[in-house]
């Protein structure tokens, strides 16, 4: 059965970090690019445009502008897992988060997609708040 599973989120207070980790069970996730979404509080769907995401092995990596310095995302291909670092935290950081990847086995040579239909397989989200 394909699963991802997000783990770490939490309540931090602004300025701080944590590591989110998407770990995936019934497929290979070091053959796919890996996305990083969010959905804010109050908002009906999540964002379509991804926030971070990480090609195949260790392909390339993307950062939208508004998270560029501050989160960091790798990948663990022996642990089947990817990560999603997040320092100096702000309270529009408050969201669930979700990791998703393609269907497809996705070139190393080729740049992560940023589209959110371009990701087939998601996990259940992990709920990041930050308030002092």
């Amino acid at each position: 059965q394909v699963q991802l599973v997000e783990s770490g989120g939490g309540l931090v207070h602004p300025g701080g970090s944590l590591r989110l980790s998407c770990a995936a069970s019934g497929f290979t996730l070091g053959d796919r690019a890996v996305g990083w979404f969010r959905q804010a509080p109050g908002r009906s769907a999540r964002e379509s445009h991804v926030l971070s995401c990480i090609s195949s092995s260790n392909g390339s990596t993307y950062y939208v502008d508004s998270v560029k310095g501050r989160f960091t995302i790798s990948r663990d291909n022996a642990k089947n897992t990817v990560y999603l670092q997040i320092n100096s935290l702000k309270p529009e950081d408050t969201a669930v988060y979700f990791c998703a990847a393609p269907r497809r086995i996705w070139s190393s040579d080729d740049d992560c997609p940023s589209a959110e239909r371009e990701y087939d397989y998601w996990g259940q989200g992990t709920q990041v708040t930050v308030s002092s």
